[in-house]
């Protein structure tokens, strides 16, 4: 009988992924490698750097949906393979996500006739969105100005200091001046009556916010309203409104159905919104509806066949999953009026026990508002000692992300810190968020101030003490957030 020895690569025998020479040896990191390495070792690598990631439902930053239930979780992982852009091939998913654009469209009160099809577009946020609303605005100015053989070279727009860092990209990047309402102390939203006067014959649209990134605040859509179309009477002009719901769009219709501030105004010309916000999905999808077809021009429609039929596509973005499109029909089915109902009441509550908490401890005052999104931004009455970076650094020790800014011009001086209350920061967070809070201003008190000292916060409550160059407000611009980068 032929005998034979088996040869083992020794490596091949020690089961466990810690004791190989993949998780010894330093890989590159700024080139491609030269060799391959096992799935295994590739994926626990980068797990384990994944590991010093800050835990996403405790990033109280973050407007971004941070959980979903594990069936839509399974239909997400289906679709993972899908380019929702090839509409021929996926004829169900555009399916849904035309239902989509119709539901909210009709949450938002649109003008349509019995079996009248909505107009709008799902993109990837509201990023995307108000560029794609912007465009229209744009060209539909320059369009009504060459009619009328005006010039139609310096186009404008009017919002408030308080808008999301989107808008001066869509200003910067397609040419169009923005002018800004100020803030002022004790009202940190845009001021209509401002706005309005600020309008102009190159003014494209006044951009109101549904939910200011700062504090949460709506602003007066109605009141802009009014406003605005006493100047159009007066002026001739056809100046109209897009309102910024990428965080409370999903809000306003459960909470707060009374409130004019959508379709129902006829000023109002398109709306965008979040789905990755209150809509309830992981980020990466937004929504664009516009009132009528005519406030979308159709030569920035392009059509496509070499996909397989004439598709009609009117997207910055072209390529992307269809993940996100099929999680938030699953969640408008799923949820329903009553649904969403209930989850934006239950953050709103939390968002009281919050805010209550902390107005009782003496420490703080309170910036956000009862009414708007269920969030709660605050500002220590007193630090001459200590300051809200202080504390946002320090809550860091017990797994909490909570970002401190300050304010928007002219209003800068006001460093806040801001909790959002999200679906799943439940009362226990509230509660435990709370003591944490107390906790790090004991040891605070017993700390000694930092070099250079800290300021007061001016609210009316407090005598402010300038410092000549505080280095908190010199290194930070006013729309960077520590800890957070605002996602539309």
């Amino acid at each position: 009988m032929a005998l034979s020895e088996a040869k083992h690569d020794s490596e091949s025998l020690i089961q466990s992924m810690f004791a190989s020479r993949y998780c010894q040896e330093s890989l590159p990191k700024f080139r491609l490698p030269e060799k391959p390495i096992p799935k295994e070792a590739a994926y626990q690598i980068i797990s384990d750097e994944l590991m010093l990631d800050g835990n996403p439902r405790l990033n109280l930053a973050s407007f971004v949906t941070t959980w979903m239930e594990p069936e839509c979780d399974k239909l997400m992982m289906t679709a993972m393979n899908k380019n929702y852009v090839d509409m021929d091939e996926y004829p169900i998913t555009t399916e849904l996500q035309n239902r989509c654009v119709n539901i909210i469209a009709s949450m938002y009160h649109a003008p349509l006739h019995e079996g009248e099809q909505a107009i709008g577009v799902g993109t990837v946020g509201s990023s995307e969105a108000i560029m794609l609303a912007g465009l229209a605005f744009k060209r539909k100015w320059q369009n009504k100005r060459k009619a009328e053989g005006k010039p139609y070279d310096k186009p404008n727009i009017v919002t408030g200091s308080n808008v999301q860092v989107c808008w001066e990209k869509f200003a910067r990047y397609f040419e169009v001046d923005l002018k800004e309402v100020k803030l002022r102390e004790g009202y940190y939203v845009m001021d209509p009556r401002k706005a309005v006067e600020m309008v102009d014959e190159n003014t494209i649209c006044v951009a109101a916010i549904l939910g200011s990134t700062y504090n949460g605040e709506f602003e007066d859509v109605k009141l802009l309203n009014d406003l605005l179309m006493e100047k159009n009477k007066q002026t001739q002009w056809e100046t109209p409104i897009h309102v910024d719901a990428a965080s409370g769009g999903f809000i306003a219709p459960f909470l707060y159905p009374e409130l004019e501030w959508d379709f129902r105004l006829p000023l109002v010309r398109s709306i965008n919104v979040s789905g990755h916000k209150y809509g309830l999905v992981y980020a990466g999808v937004g929504w664009v509806v516009w009132r009528t077809k005519q406030d979308l021009p159709e030569e920035l429609i392009f059509h496509i066949n070499y996909l397989g039929a004439d598709q009609p596509t009117f997207t910055i973005n072209f390529s992307k999953g269809a993940s996100q499109i099929i999680a938030q029909y699953y969640q408008l089915i799923r949820l329903g009026f009553e649904g969403y109902k209930r989850i934006m009441e239950n953050c709103s509550a939390n968002a009281k026990l919050l805010r209550d908490s902390l107005s009782d401890s003496g420490r703080f005052i309170i910036l956000s508002k009862e009414i708007g999104v269920p969030l709660v931004a605050f500002s220590l009455k007193d630090n001459r000692k200590h300051d809200e970076y202080e504390i946002s650094e320090h809550l860091k020790r017990f797994g909490w992300i909570v970002p401190a800014y300050t304010m928007a011009p002219d209003a800068q001086h006001i460093t806040l810190l801001r909790v959002v209350v999200r679906e799943d920061f439940n009362r226990t967070l509230a509660e435990r968020l709370v003591r944490d809070i107390l906790r790090v201003l004991q040891e605070l008190d017993a700390m000694p101030p930092k070099a250079g000292g800290a300021k007061v916060a001016d609210h009316g409550h407090a005598t402010r003490h300038k410092v000549a160059a505080h280095h908190h407000v010199a290194t930070k611009p006013p729309r960077r957030m520590q800890g957070t980068k605002s996602i539309c």
